[in-house]
């Protein structure tokens, strides 16, 4: 297959071309600069220049595509607009990727997220056949609002484009992440000389390898049904006072329980605060048997222990 791919160069990007590159698929990822474009075309693809503001682009060029693989997002907007802002530029993106595609039975498989439906109050771990909540209101301060973009590109299966969501755990690791959510925790707990975690620790978390996610992408885009949701989950969760007590082992510092009552105040998490309480366990098993994807990479306890989140010095 011929396929286009967005977000080349970011954590999870160059992973994907790799993968499909290896099971013998043309890539052709979009590139924004100079840089980027070396980037792709060392991992090699062919280049596109051009960005996502470039609608039309965007169109022309998964018109020329058998599938698409989206996983890039306007960060651009993020200081003007927030997440709100990035949003919904990605809103029109999908619409657009569905007037290229719509009638062709083309894949078009697009990154989401596990934690932005939702989900705390299951009382189980979320499975790819629960629906994202409506968007619009708030949750954790502004997690919902990319639930539209997700509806939407799920509706797009009704206009004969064969798309699906790959929802992505928060925590995404591998030896190439410098700016994921293990980086922050490791930086906060440098700078404050302890391991902190909210409450007694026990929500739990679902992460994913970045090369299983990869092979994940490209097992929907060769063989998913239209208008499903996958899941990239490697572990169903692990408690956030694991992942603390594994950062304190490797940095020699103790983890400790932040109290709930000043979880909020300005304090150890600041920013993350409505983030770290999150109870988002979720499973895999439909996205395992129906396209048998089977992970196969380190889980995030063990790639912790594997010691590349702490160099030497």
């Amino acid at each position: 297959m011929h396929v286009f791919v967005t977000g080349g160069t970011g954590h999870s990007g160059p992973y994907i071309i790799s993968e499909l590159a290896a099971a013998g698929h043309e890539v052709t990822a979009l590139a924004r600069s100079d840089t980027a474009a070396a980037a792709v075309s060392a991992l090699g693809a062919e280049v596109r220049r051009g960005s996502l503001e470039d609608l039309d682009g965007l169109k022309a060029a998964a018109a020329a595509s058998d599938g698409v693989i989206h996983v890039a997002h306007r960060q651009d907007l993020l200081p003007s607009g927030g997440i709100n802002a990035v949003a919904a530029a990605e809103l029109q993106i999908m619409l657009a990727y569905g007037e290229a595609l719509a009638g062709t039975g083309k894949a078009l498989v697009v990154s989401g997220s596990i934690g932005s439906p939702g989900w705390e109050n299951l009382g189980r771990p979320a499975t790819e056949e629960d629906p994202p909540l409506p968007g619009g209101d708030a949750y954790k301060g502004t997690l919902r609002v990319r639930n539209v973009v997700e509806t939407t590109v799920i509706g797009l299966a009704e206009q004969g484009v064969r798309s699906s969501i790959v929802r992505i755990p928060t925590i995404m690791h591998s030896t190439t992440d410098n700016a994921g959510f293990i980086p922050l925790l490791i930086g906060l707990a440098k700078e404050k000389g302890v391991v902190g975690y909210p409450g007694d620790g026990e929500n739990r978390w679902s992460a994913v390898h970045s090369r299983d996610l990869a092979s994940l992408f490209r097992l929907a885009l060769e063989k998913g049904p239209a208008g499903r949701n996958w899941h990239a989950v490697g572990d169903e969760g692990v408690s956030f006072r694991e992942i603390a007590e594994a950062i304190g082992n490797r940095l020699n510092l103790p983890a400790v329980s932040i109290p709930a009552d000043v979880l909020m105040l300005p304090g150890y998490f600041g920013f993350l605060a409505n983030l770290v309480t999150l109870d988002v366990p979720a499973s895999n098993a439909i996205t395992r048997q129906v396209l048998g994807w089977e992970p196969a990479q380190p889980g995030l306890l063990a790639d912790l222990d594997n010691g590349h989140y702490f160099p030497a010095g």
